[in-house]
């Protein structure tokens, strides 16, 4: 069963002590661990760390990417609707 966080939660990932989350259509996703993995870099992913990336996401990847890499670093679910 995924684990519910909201946004605030979510909003206090965003630094090495933390760990960096973000949020993809509603999905938690902890970026932690795949900082140097990511194509794109780490400084992209620390960015958007503890917000939402979702806009951003879906202009540089495509529904690919998240069945490739999404079921390892998913971590739950925001309970609200998460801003764009």
């Amino acid at each position: 069963m995924s684990k519910t966080y909201t946004t605030a939660d979510v909003a206090q990932h965003k630094d090495e002590s933390n760990g960096y989350w973000l949020i993809v259509e509603n999905d938690v996703y902890d970026v932690s661990k795949f900082l140097e993995e990511h194509p794109g870099g780490a400084k992209i992913l620390k960015r958007f760390a503890g917000k939402n990336a979702t806009k951003s996401f879906w202009k540089y990847h495509n529904e690919s990417v998240l069945k490739k890499y999404g079921a390892k670093l998913k971590i739950g679910q925001v309970g609200e609707s998460a801003k764009l």
